[in-house]
């Protein structure tokens, strides 16, 4: 299996601004990525406290879980953000003799540049009013994707940075503006690998298996929950080898490349999702979460 070129991406370090407390003892809050495009993951770090912090990015509220050194929350920003500056807050109150602590930052808000792309598919998937019987499979599939993604909240279930599920060439970026038929507009929340029916797709990282289905939009369907509020998802696969409820490991089969579902041809279509809301995979892979086994990217672009 091909292995691409392995990169940690740098940590941006905020000025706390805390002078009662001794240059080496300070707590430090470092943002990954350094400046991120809306759809972005981002992963928020403190180190050097003992107590469970509380925070958020803009208005969102992070939601920590407890590190080596540390806390983390792992969060992202909306397709919709708009670029410049997001606060950043993170706060932990007295106790006892502890003197309240807080760390503000912000983080750079960059425009994402979205491509656009003009796709051909079957009319039956462009019609506005889908016949009955279609109406209902799509309201069950959203049901159950609905309980698949409503997982605990637990720590990560990883002990790894995050990989690729297939190592090889993107063919749609997360984020395409797509026009189906000269008609229906609509963004791309995933990632399209490219990929022959019957070809491997593997799990990008440790985790448990929450739903496996055959959905009338994303066909063949894994998704994985891998704990902190994160999901990855393997759609329009021709075959699948795990079930619900089973744990999986990084690198572990889950399926193969196929068709199924609202597709212009076989490929991977591999989805992130954190925080409720669907984010960039190529970023999740350039995360250090701390793990000790270095961060990677993709080498092959369209």
């Amino acid at each position: 299996m091909y292995t691409a070129p392995l990169r940690r991406l740098p940590f941006l370090l905020l000025a706390l601004g805390l002078s009662a407390l001794a240059a080496e003892e300070r707590p430090l809050l470092s943002l990954q990525p350094t400046a991120a495009h809306p759809g972005d993951p981002v992963l928020v770090t403190v180190r050097g406290l003992t107590q469970v912090p509380t925070g958020s990015l803009g208005e969102r509220p992070l939601r920590f879980y407890p590190t080596r050194e540390g806390f983390q929350a792992l969060t992202g920003l909306p397709v919709e953000q708009t670029p410049g500056a997001v606060p950043v807050k993170v706060s932990v109150p007295a106790t006892g003799e502890a003197a309240p602590t807080e760390l503000t930052g912000s983080l750079a808000v960059v425009p994402p540049g979205w491509p656009e792309r003009k796709l051909k598919v079957a009319n039956k998937f462009t019609t506005p009013q889908p016949p009955p019987e279609v109406q209902a499979r799509q309201e069950a599939d959203k049901a159950a994707f609905a309980t698949a993604f409503a997982q605990s909240f637990v720590s990560p279930l990883f002990a790894e940075n995050f990989a690729w599920p297939r190592q090889v060439t993107i063919t749609a970026p997360f984020g395409d503006l797509r026009t189906f038929n000269g008609k229906k507009q609509s963004q791309h929340y995933g990632t399209d690998l490219r990929g022959a029916v019957g070809e491997p797709v593997y799990a990008a990282n440790a985790g448990t298996v929450v739903m496996t289905r055959e959905a009338y939009a994303s066909g063949n369907t894994v998704l994985v929950y891998h704990g902190a509020g994160l999901y990855t998802a393997y759609f329009h696969l021709s075959a699948t080898d795990v079930k619900d409820g089973q744990r999986v490991e990084r690198g572990q089969l889950l399926g193969k490349v196929g068709s199924t579902g609202r597709v212009t041809g076989p490929h991977l279509h591999w989805g992130v999702k954190v925080d409720d809301m669907w984010v960039d995979g190529e970023t999740l892979l350039k995360l250090d979460f701390g793990t000790g086994a270095p961060a990677v990217t993709q080498r092959d672009k369209p």
